[in-house]
């Protein structure tokens, strides 16, 4: 085979790739258009905790760290200024409407070292696991990580945890969490 014949394969084998993982986007797309995230404003009457900048990093099915939702405006990695309120947690992630999960929908917060592909030292990601309404009434709960830049996984985990009801559980780490306490 000569240079241009092998040019050409290596063409074709790029563009069939590209073509496959255009083709499982959307797939992914189609079956995850029945889960909506909560975008809205923060209440008027809720007091800042604690803000934090850093990168958003995926939203996956809880407890499966390694399968990525592809929810309209949490699809794909970005920046998020993170604001932690007495009434839930906004997250403005670059490009993207404001979202604001209250503290009625989190299931739990705690800290992670996976999410999909990325690897951080231990507990160095935060891990919001909330509950996401799906177009059908019912809900589902999800986890989102978060990588916080200017303060510590485990600091910005604790103002979370600071704002939730008693009956939330947190957890230090993701070994130790499992579906518990208020997950629907």
């Amino acid at each position: 085979m000569n240079r241009e014949g092998a040019l050409l394969v290596m063409i074709a084998v790029a563009v069939a790739l590209l073509a496959l993982g255009a083709f499982a986007w959307r797939r992914r797309s189609r079956r995850d258009a029945g889960i909506t995230a909560p975008f809205g404003e923060v209440p008027d009457a809720a007091a800042v905790q604690t803000v934090s900048t850093g990168f958003y990093v995926a939203t996956t099915r809880h407890g499966d760290a390694l399968e990525r939702l592809a929810i309209r405006g949490l699809g794909f990695r970005s920046r998020v200024d993170v604001t932690v309120t007495d009434r839930g947690v906004a997250l403005d992630l670059v490009g993207q409407p404001r979202m604001f999960v209250t503290t009625e929908r989190i299931v739990s917060v705690g800290r992670a070292t996976t999410a999909i592909d990325r690897v951080v030292e231990p507990g160095g990601l935060v891990r919001l696991a909330w509950r996401a309404e799906r177009t059908d009434g019912t809900t589902e709960t999800v986890d989102s990580y978060l990588r916080p830049q200017d303060q510590s996984a485990q600091g910005l985990a604790a103002a979370i945890t600071a704002i939730l009801p008693p009956s939330t559980p947190t957890a230090t780490d993701q070994t130790s969490t499992t579906s518990t306490g208020n997950a629907a």
